[in-house]
């Protein structure tokens, strides 16, 4: 029986692969959020200091809205 605490062995029970279209939506998000930075750092001359503060908060401002959708379709499934 696999240790249910072993990476990729029983911790997503139920889960299946991730798509094509998923992961190429996390690319674009990827190279989006690299475009951003250096929008702000290089165009808007803002700082290197500020442009990474912009990147990082609309990065994990795309991961809560990815998690809410993510729950919400969950919830619907069950």
């Amino acid at each position: 029986m696999p240790d249910p605490g072993t990476p990729g062995q029983g911790s997503g029970a139920g889960s299946a692969p991730v798509s094509r279209a998923t992961l190429a939506a996390y690319a674009v998000a990827a190279v989006g959020l690299v475009g951003w930075f250096l929008f702000g750092w290089l165009v808007l001359q803002q700082g290197f200091v500020s442009s990474v503060g912009e990147a990082v908060g609309t990065a994990f401002a795309l991961l809560l809205a990815v998690s809410i959708v993510g729950t919400v379709r969950r919830s619907r499934r069950d």
